[in-house]
């Protein structure tokens, strides 16, 4: 148990690292407040990731252990949904209603399709 806390710990930290280059990345070329396209594009590469990782584990047999390193560590560290409410909370409040639909729809149906691409490209 402690080595799967570890692993899980580990995977954590590093997809936060990436996330947070990801955001750097995008905001020195993107202004942040027309659209939050960093946060969109960790949660689209998030979802895509998770599904590969899951059908490599099923097609590698990955032990629990590496599973969770990658899916519940690396995944859930590098994407980011309390961000993603934040900030369309923030275009609503700004009466930004086209950017929020937009954002919604697009991290909703992006993120499911991406983690079905992720999948069926792992198979």
């Amino acid at each position: 148990m402690t080595k799967t806390l570890l692993l899980i710990f580990l995977g954590g930290g590093t997809g936060s690292l990436f996330r947070y280059g990801v955001q750097l990345l995008l905001h020195q070329r993107i202004t942040p407040f027309l659209f939050p396209w960093a946060t969109l594009s960790v949660n689209i590469a998030g979802s895509f990731l998770i599904g590969l990782f899951y059908a490599w584990s099923a097609r590698f047999n990955f032990s629990d252990e590496t599973r969770l390193l990658l899916t519940t560590g690396l995944c859930g560290g590098f994407t980011t949904f309390s961000t993603f409410s934040h900030e369309s909370l923030d275009m609503l409040k700004q009466g930004f209603y086209g950017s929020f639909a937009l954002y919604l729809c697009a991290s909703v149906i992006l993120g499911i399709g991406a983690a079905f691409a992720g999948g069926w490209i792992g198979k």
